[in-house]
């Protein structure tokens, strides 16, 4: 293929992910969106596969054929509420490969250290640096959402300290790189990089987790279109900086969702101390009001207008389907339902939308949390499903917890309110909810899918 050629494909892709972007911005156009970006990626590999003079092809088409047996039905058999997982996974996989893919670059017998610019050397130790980083850090974002570790804040003793120095001595090699090249540094280079994503996690808690996955897939987008520069790739460079601005706008929007500003978790891990662990309460016994599901049924058949506010139990009991023909079936008598969502609420951004989604739920039903708000404001019933750090009450106290400041759904304001929950467990921030010890709450205990299904059929008895 001549190089008029491959420029303009590699041109038409790049549009492709432009177009992906834009369709990704709204549900009804994100399906098209997906398909216009695998499309553009497909277009990609087909160019770069029959660049002229590419060796070892048959490697390549093998680690292709490796890859896709390992990622289809990874991809296609993962549970939505693990979807999280998959996501940390797979960027840390891609800022990984393009750090190593630099380095190689970097140590290649005939264009390496010895006949290195400048430009290329600042641009591989970048690549390294930051690739090394999102793939160390996105590993322990799987493992704490995997609940493989905890996922409260671990905050080593003179944590800071640790890794302020780390961070100092990895930008110190990075720098040290390019006017003195050689392997040892860039090895050097990399244990620190790795070191310092470790420590940059470790003290981040669970409801700041959605957050940190946003910055890395930045940093997996900043490295990509390093490592394109590196390879003197435009397309690598576009695309990784369409990655890098898109995760970068969503760190910013997620921060503004929580409450946080943004250099809190940037720097958090500079500034963690042990004192800002979430705490469990007190364990004193407190007493709590129940509900069955015929009582539920007769609430929510009786009132005028219902907020559901889903949560990752809902995703983990796979509830989205039964909590719809609930909805269906109260719209069909006359209530008034919607769906508050809050923009942190699951484990990732966008995880409920994308749960509700897969339910067929009407897009125009879901609310966002300023007009989620107002709805509650006036709202007979709130139904809580799995929900609990994104309603509750204590974010609005300036205690120093893991959630003190983020924007809440007020649930509390609806005239009555029904908590589905397993158990009276903290949610994923550790932070007890007195939401629960309310008096206009009762509890409905069990799985979410089994007990929305008891109110089910009990609204159809009626």
């Amino acid at each position: 293929m001549s190089s008029a050629w491959r420029d303009t494909a590699y041109l038409i892709a790049s549009v492709c992910f432009i177009l992906t972007l834009k369709g990704l911005s709204a549900p009804r156009t994100a399906r098209m969106g997906t398909v216009i970006g695998s499309c553009g990626a497909a277009l990609a590999v087909v160019v770069a596969l029959t660049t002229p003079h590419l060796k070892h092809l048959g490697l390549i088409v093998g680690a292709i054929v490796v890859g896709a047996a390992i990622g289809l039905p990874t991809a296609r058999k993962v549970r939505m509420t693990a979807m999280p997982q998959l996501v940390a996974l797979f960027n840390g996989v891609g800022g990984g490969a393009a750090a190593l893919v630099a380095a190689v670059e970097f140590l290649r017998p005939g264009k390496g250290i010895e006949h290195a610019a400048t430009a290329d050397l600042a641009a591989t130790a970048f690549t390294i640096l930051v690739g090394a980083v999102s793939f160390s850090g996105s590993m322990i974002t799987f493992a704490k959402l995997q609940e493989l570790m905890t996922t409260r804040p671990v905050v080593l003793p003179a944590g800071r300290w640790i890794t302020m120095g780390v961070a100092a001595a990895a930008v110190l090699f990075a720098v040290l790189l390019v006017p003195w090249p050689s392997t040892a540094l860039m090895v050097l280079l990399a244990l620190l990089a790795l070191a310092f994503g470790v420590l940059f996690v470790l003290p981040v808690g669970g409801a700041d987790v959605p957050i940190v996955i946003s910055l890395l897939n930045a940093f997996t987008g900043l490295t990509v279109a390093a490592s394109g520069y590196v390879l003197s790739n435009t397309l690598l460079v576009i695309a990784g900086t369409l990655v890098g601005a898109s995760g970068t706008l969503l760190t910013r929007m997620m921060a503004a969702a929580m409450g946080r500003p943004l250099t809190g978790t940037l720097f958090g891990a500079f500034t963690a101390t042990a004192g800002g662990a979430a705490s469990d309460g007190d364990g004193a016994a407190k007493p709590v009001r129940t509900s069955s599901p015929e009582d539920v049924a007769i609430l929510l058949g009786y009132a005028r207008k219902v907020v559901i506010v889903p949560g990752y139990g809902l995703a983990v009991a796979q509830a989205q389907h039964t909590v719809r023909e609930v909805a269906d079936l109260l719209t069909s008598r006359g209530v008034q339902v919607s769906y508050g969502i809050h923009p942190v609420a699951g484990r990732m951004p966008g995880h409920m939308n994308v749960l509700l989604a897969e339910a067929n739920v009407p897009y125009e039903s879901l609310l966002e949390l300023e007009t989620a708000n107002s709805e509650l404001a006036s709202a007979d019933v709130a139904v809580v499903i799995g929900a609990n750090d994104v309603v509750n009450p204590a974010a609005r106290q300036p205690s120093g917890s893991p959630i003190s400041g983020m924007p809440i759904l007020n649930v509390d304001q609806a005239q009555q309110v029904v908590f589905c929950k397993r158990s009276l467990r903290p949610g994923f921030a550790g932070v007890e909810n007195e939401l629960l010890y309310a008096q206009n709450t009762s509890l409905l205990f069990g799985d979410a899918k089994e007990s929305m299904g008891k109110v089910l059929a009990a609204l159809k008895a009626q």
